[in-house]
């Protein structure tokens, strides 16, 4: 395809996104992510369960390992190496190795809308991240994370708050309480 092909091709907005859906349409139809947004983008995951529930205008970096019972709210961002685990082994069972001793039942693990979850993350099965929470590169949340949080550390903790004021906390709720649209991605051509 030559230069100017190309720039024909690439060079209209609503072409491009049409584009980028057929891509993410295929890629949730090879995946068997049927309960996903249209809008999710998920770049080349290591290993994704089916039953991953995924909000709009969600993205899943490259390498993201996501065990059963998941869900997303709209507008989560999660960079490279995600690992949101599954469930633990039983290890008490006396007499029994624990590769035979079986598992107790997922819990599910919570991701509520707004989230940045940084590059190589790992989120432990059962744990509720809070709407506009940020978790810091390399954090291992074990529990429960406030609504617009910021996290970091193994284990997570909580640093401070994303918004010091009330208010500002309100007009995000209030922009996130309306049905997802799109927005034009700042800092990048288009």
């Amino acid at each position: 395809m030559g230069a100017g092909a190309r720039a024909l091709l690439y060079g209209s907005p609503r072409l491009r996104q049409c584009m980028r859906n057929l891509r993410m349409w295929f890629a949730h139809r090879r995946l068997g992510l049927s309960r996903v947004h249209s809008t999710f983008c998920i770049i080349r995951p290591r290993a994704v369960s089916r039953d991953l529930v995924a909000g709009a205008y969600c993205y899943v970096g490259p390498g993201a390992w996501i065990c059963p019972r998941v869900a997303m709210g709209k507008y989560v961002m999660a960079a490279p190496e995600l690992a949101i685990l599954g469930g633990d082994h039983h290890y008490d069972v006396p007499g029994t190795p624990i590769v035979f001793s079986g598992r107790p039942e997922t819990p599910e693990t919570i991701i509520e809308d707004d989230v940045w979850l940084g590059y190589r993350v790992i989120v432990n099965a059962g744990v509720r991240i809070g709407r506009g929470a940020i978790i810091a590169a390399g954090s291992v949340v074990t529990k429960d994370v406030e609504p617009y949080a910021i996290v970091a550390g193994i284990p997570a903790r909580m640093v401070r708050s994303r918004f010091q004021l009330e208010e500002d906390k309100a007009r995000h709720d209030a922009m996130l309480a309306e049905p997802a649209r799109p927005g034009r991605y700042v800092g990048t051509k288009a």
